[in-house]
């Protein structure tokens, strides 16, 4: 197993490299580049050459690229243009809020969605069958912020039921910790503050959660359909074995294959793609700062988060990797 996982590390390093290149080279290839969004489209021509001195965009750029690297290899991502503050601080502080709201779209998810495929598998043909497939297809269809708005809408604001914006009640005065809401509260047992915390979460994890769950029921459900017609199913079905170990060992455990990646492919999008949600939602995480960066053509905290979101996005296809050898050991040997 220690050797599969070397395998896919020493993989990783020219995806890597490659992400590498097309970030040092994109910001360049903007209108004005760096400098016009420093300075604006009022600077003057002196202007425009002083800050390009200044950030070294005046060299080769093979001394630029180097240089890139030497700031990658110190942790220096820049500073943010609109906040002044590291890119890397802006990150850490943000990333809690992001990835407790996709840890929760994926628990919906996946909760839902591999026992909801499962059983319109077994029953195929039947109104579960029909109603999953037809919810599915909505759930691809129906964009984020059409859903966030009217979830909002309805269950927040007309109903009641949840808070419509914010990652807790700020009159609650709660100690955070860890950034992560939910898990301050409980490791300062100030249950209230962790329940809150949840009970913002609600929405917005429905509202991420909505495409990804529409893709696992689906794709669970093919996988078993294709499971079940296998032969080495029809006979463990021939020899009598009960349907919790048929299910178990033989069906779930070989259709979890493309299942898996799907996940695996789903957390690391919804890293990325929670800008609509945590903007309809006004949820303080890297979508909503992003949605920022973009509108103010803050280039630094645009280069740093994509580079620390591909990472992340990379960091957990080698988890799926490692666990295709984990449901399948004959993956480990290929």
């Amino acid at each position: 197993m220690g050797r599969f996982v070397v395998k896919r590390l020493l993989q990783l390093v020219p995806t890597l490299f490659g992400l590498s290149v097309l970030l040092f080279i994109w910001p360049r290839q903007l209108p004005g580049g760096p400098e016009t969004a420093l300075l604006g489209d009022r600077g003057t021509p002196e202007q425009l050459a002083l800050i390009r001195r200044s950030l070294g965009l005046d060299e080769p750029l093979i001394v630029q690229y180097g240089r890139f690297w030497q700031r990658l290899i110190h942790l220096d991502l820049g500073t943010s243009i609109s906040t002044k503050r590291p890119v890397l601080t802006e990150f850490a502080d943000r990333f809690p809020a992001t990835a407790e709201l996709t840890l929760t779209a994926m628990i919906i998810a996946v909760g839902v969605g591999i026992p909801l495929g499962y059983l319109a598998a077994k029953r195929r043909g039947s109104f579960l069958d029909q109603l999953s497939v037809g919810g599915s297809l909505i759930g691809i269809t129906i964009p984020i912020f059409f859903l966030g708005y009217v979830l909002k809408a309805v269950a927040a604001e007309h109903l009641g039921w949840f808070p419509s914006i914010g990652r807790q009640d700020p009159t609650l005065d709660a100690t955070h910790v860890t950034g992560f809401y939910v898990l301050d509260g409980l490791l300062t047992r100030e249950w209230d503050a962790s329940l809150n915390a949840l009970w913002h979460l609600v929405l917005p994890g429905l509202t991420l959660a909505s495409i990804p769950l529409a893709a696992i029921v689906r794709i669970t459900r093919a996988s078993v359909i294709e499971v079940l017609g296998a032969e080495h199913v029809r006979t463990a079905e021939a020899k009598g074995l009960t349907d919790r170990v048929l299910r178990g060992r033989h069906v779930l455990r070989n259709a979890m294959l493309p299942v898996s990646t799907t996940i695996g492919l789903l957390t690391g999008s919804l890293l990325s793609g929670a800008v609509l949600t945590e903007t309809v939602f006004a949820f303080a995480g890297i979508g909503a700062f992003l949605a920022q960066a973009i509108a103010e053509l803050d280039y630094p905290v645009l280069m740093g988060f994509i580079l620390i979101i591909a990472l992340i996005y990379v960091l957990v296809n080698l988890v799926v990797d490692v666990s295709y050898g984990l449901i399948d050991p004959r993956i480990r040997v290929r």
